[in-house]
């Protein structure tokens, strides 16, 4: 994505307090309720986020009311913009890829 529509997606409200939120993995209902947000803005901005390729969708847990809910996680751990001249220049420091071991088994039960 070119740094222009970066910082574009980064000046939307609530998308820069999402990606400092989704340290660990969270879904929609949490991010509405930590972030004080609508619950259909929380859905809107995580699939700009997403569609960013800056958060992504990590798995899927059992919420407190025992509904499987998807949760995301950012993509990142630090962008840095340098404005030159005549142009933008964008840095990412990507995150490590996180395991969830217990996810995975659960998936590999239901599966069976």
């Amino acid at each position: 994505m070119e740094a222009v529509e970066l910082l574009r997606v980064l000046g939307n409200k609530y998308n820069a307090e999402i990606l400092r939120a989704t340290n660990e993995p969270m879904s929609a209902q949490e991010l509405s309720d930590e972030l004080e947000i609508p619950i259909a803005t929380s859905y809107r901005r995580i699939e700009e986020l997403t569609e960013a390729d800056l958060l992504e969708l990590s798995g899927r847990e059992f919420s407190d009311e025992g509904r499987r809910t998807k949760v995301y996680r950012r993509n990142v751990d630090a962008l840095e913009f340098a404005f030159e001249e005549e142009h933008i220049d964008v840095s990412v420091d990507d995150r490590p890829e996180v395991d969830n071991s217990l996810a995975d088994v659960w998936r590999d039960l239901k599966a069976e």
